[in-house]
């Protein structure tokens, strides 16, 4: 990596998929930084010392224009999955998006990876899924150079998907499906998806600019949780629940503070979670993803 590219700021640095990409980059040498709407607070732990907060506002052009200056890279990890009085799906997939690319673009020399996800589409009925879509297609006219990932569902080793499921697995001896449980999921180790950040970064420029990451295997909805039923021992019925009454959980859960469902997690639901064939993936950035069964976690 050229000297001018080795100071980062990572958006959405202390989430979930953010600060592995935070101590990734670190371990590469760069100089990074965090974005973060709330920087006095403690940084995560499996970060290196050296890391800086730094306030954003999607809002607020002169405060991301602060926040960006004097990098060589810009990574928007961003995510937001449930809305609120104050902040649309709009307000932050497109028009924060869009915001941060036209910042890049208009810095001579700064890049931009923009974080996604597999099955965003402009003609989906979720919010949530077309605004991740419209974001893609706003930050590709923003900055053509930018370089769009689209994650399936992520997995980690604490805990996150496979550990939330393996919970419910426990503790209800019904487990409700989504629709029928047939959906296709393609769950990708978090720490593969910070590695590919890493190699676009750190390898030649990307002649792809987007980017569908799975992980080596496909299951059913209602195949992991029956891997994750027979891996603890217990018997488990599972129960078909049509999406319209996920629909209206959702809806009846939204006001709570930090609801267990939201309409993006029914909508996302409803279709496969896999990389398209043809799209450029991990092979293409030389990575052999890992396997959540090859990790004794399914």
């Amino acid at each position: 990596m050229q000297n001018s590219s080795r100071r980062v700021i990572v958006l959405g640095g202390t989430g979930f998929l953010g600060r592995r990409v935070v101590r990734r980059l670190q371990r590469l040498g760069c100089s990074v930084s965090a974005g973060t709407r709330t920087p006095g607070a403690a940084a995560p732990t499996e970060w290196e010392p050296g890391v800086a907060q730094v306030a954003l506002d999607l809002a607020d052009q002169s405060v991301m224009a602060r926040a960006l200056n004097g990098n060589g890279w810009v990574i928007n990890c961003i995510g937001f999955y449930t809305e609120t009085r104050q902040q649309s799906f709009q307000d932050v997939h497109l028009a924060g998006a869009r915001r941060i690319a036209r910042l890049v673009q208009q810095t001579p020399g700064q890049r931009l990876v923009h974080i996604s996800g597999i099955g965003a589409s402009l003609h989906s009925p979720s919010a949530y899924v077309r605004a991740r879509a419209e974001g893609e297609v706003a930050v590709r006219s923003a900055c053509p150079d930018a370089v769009i990932l689209r994650p399936s569902v992520m997995f980690s080793r604490d805990g996150a998907f496979f550990g939330d499921l393996q919970k419910i697995v426990e503790h209800l001896p019904v487990i409700p499906l989504f629709g029928t449980g047939r959906t296709r999921l393609q769950p990708v180790w978090a720490c593969d998806v910070a590695e590919a950040v890493a190699r676009v970064l750190d390898g030649p420029r990307a002649q792809r600019k987007v980017f569908e990451l799975g992980g080596p295997d496909v299951f059913t909805y209602r195949e992991i949780l029956q891997r994750l039923a027979a891996r603890s021992g217990r018997r488990r019925l599972l129960l078909p629940v049509p999406f319209v009454l996920w629909r209206i959980a959702a809806a009846l859960l939204a006001p709570l503070p930090r609801p267990p469902l939201t309409p993006a997690q029914v909508a996302l639901m409803r279709q496969d979670n896999t990389a398209g064939e043809g799209m450029a993936g991990f092979n293409d950035l030389g990575i052999t993803p890992q396997s959540a069964v090859a990790m004794g976690l399914l």
